[in-house]
């Protein structure tokens, strides 16, 4: 790969403002990556999307431009793991970062024994954020305090393992797949399943293959990424802002209306329609949407006032629709489009 200087020198425009799929390697940060990118792509904002511990690989969403306005609104898309799970030795971090607390053996167990007890963590369940994590607990990050040699209370947190799925089993190594909601920590859900089989456990080794949309099969490394920006074809594997929300309702306003959106005044709810093709079904009060212009060009993020939007509106005494304004969230467009 060229160096990073010359892909620099070499660089053209800034890119347009949405998200980029990258392969985060062993080892880095997400910080790590965000400042790589940041040196590369020079002008634009760099932010990142639910980080990675510097064990892990995988999928990263990293977030360009007008992208980190929306970062709160790609938090819940869920994510997707390859993980596997070490039984019989449980370590102070509940990875194979940390030291060895005690071991214990595992010739007792049965496959069936091991595959009986993980499917017991599919669903809704209760995880206690390990010392060793990013988590705040009055402000300071847990592993800050657990550096310190100090444990401190912290309160257990309500996640969802939407799947899980042993892909095999190699002596004491056991190959997961995991489908999960966000806050999710794996390497505890591999302490916990190995606590529940008698045996101790931690986290080996763990990908991230997806989250939300971005799988890890589209996902560029970092240095793919500097190539790629080097031969102008960088812009090809930017996901936009309207893609990136796609699974929100759309709603259309004329071009006055536009040009009040993308000054964050809010839209009368008189003055929407739906997206070409969509149905109206009603939106109920705070639901999420997509604001656009006639063109179709993503204005803002906005929310569905009480009362709702649509045939379902509530509607006053009189029987007229409850005029209630569909707030702006984030301007994600500019006043006059970019050249």
């Amino acid at each position: 790969m060229a160096s990073t200087a010359g892909v620099r020198a070499a660089a053209g425009p800034v890119l347009a403002d949405g998200i980029l799929n990258v392969n985060k390697a062993m080892g880095w940060t997400s910080h790590d990556v965000v400042a790589k990118l940041r040196n590369l792509l020079r002008g634009p904002r760099i932010g990142h999307a639910g980080t990675l511990d510097p064990s892990a690989t995988g999928v990263l969403p990293v977030l360009v431009g007008r992208g980190t306005r929306i970062a709160e609104f790609l938090m819940d898309w869920d994510k997707e793991y390859r993980a596997v799970l070490r039984l019989g030795e449980t370590t102070d971090t509940q990875d194979a970062t940390g030291a060895v607390l005690a071991r214990r053996p595992t010739d007792g167990l049965t496959h069936d024994a091991i595959r009986a007890v993980i499917e017991r963590f599919r669903g809704r369940l209760t995880q206690l954020p390990p010392m060793y994590s990013a988590v705040k607990v009055g402000g300071v990050p847990l592993y800050k305090v657990a550096r310190a040699g100090r444990i401190v209370e912290r309160g257990p947190r309500e996640v969802t393992v939407h799947a899980i799925e042993v892909l095999g089993i190699a002596g004491r190594d056991v190959s997961l797949r995991v489908v999960c909601s966000r806050g999710t920590f794996v390497r505890t859900l591999c302490a916990d399943i190995g606590e529940a089989l008698g045996v101790g456990g931690h986290l080996l080794t763990l990908e991230r293959s997806r989250v939300g949309p971005l799988t890890i099969e589209r996902a560029r490394s970092v240095e793919e990424i500097g190539s790629r920006l080097l031969l102008g074809r960088l812009a090809e594997d930017l996901i936009t802002l309207d893609e990136a929300l796609e699974a929100l309702p759309a709603l259309i306003v004329d071009e006055a209306t536009s040009v009040r959106v993308l000054h964050g005044v809010p839209v009368p709810s008189r003055a929407v329609k739906w997206a070409a093709g969509a149905e109206a079904p009603g939106l109920p009060a705070g639901q999420l949407v997509r604001l656009k212009d006639p063109a179709g060009r993503l204005l803002a993020l906005g929310k569905v006032p009480e009362g709702g939007v649509g045939p379902r509106a509530s509607t006053h005494a009189s029987g007229y629709a409850a005029e209630r304004p569909v707030s702006i969230l984030r301007v994600l467009a500019d006043a006059q489009p970019r050249n």
